[in-house]
């Protein structure tokens, strides 16, 4: 798949709820995209994140509101209650109309991974 195709597939979706996992480059840390050579990449819709990304001038870096397995955590009490001291921030905002998590798609072979 040339570098053009890639690229634009996921323009086609986003703003989201739509995730993209998309070849990481050999500098993206290991804290970012696990032990995976992809990064998973979602550019939101909500107004919130859209806010907070432009006020701040740099994207999110962030993970499901859940431990793997585990559904959704859908209220800033329910994410104190599961994670209480583990995690820095809790922005206590209404989450999207979404009744599903965001789809996912990797953008080389354009499979679904989830949704």
């Amino acid at each position: 798949m040339t570098n053009e195709k890639l690229m634009a597939a996921p323009l086609t979706s986003w703003p989201g709820p739509h995730t993209w996992l998309l070849p990481a480059l050999s500098s993206v840390p290991s804290w970012l995209r696990g032990q995976h050579p992809s990064l998973a990449v979602r550019v939101t819709n909500h107004p919130v994140v859209q806010q907070l990304c432009h006020e701040s001038g740099m994207p999110i870096v962030s993970t499901s509101a859940n431990r793997s397995g585990r559904p959704p955590l859908r209220t800033a009490q329910s994410v104190k209650n599961e994670f209480d001291n583990e995690i820095d921030c809790i922005l206590d905002a209404a989450v999207g109309g979404a009744s599903a998590p965001s789809t996912i798609t990797d953008a080389l072979t354009e499979k679904s991974i989830r949704g």
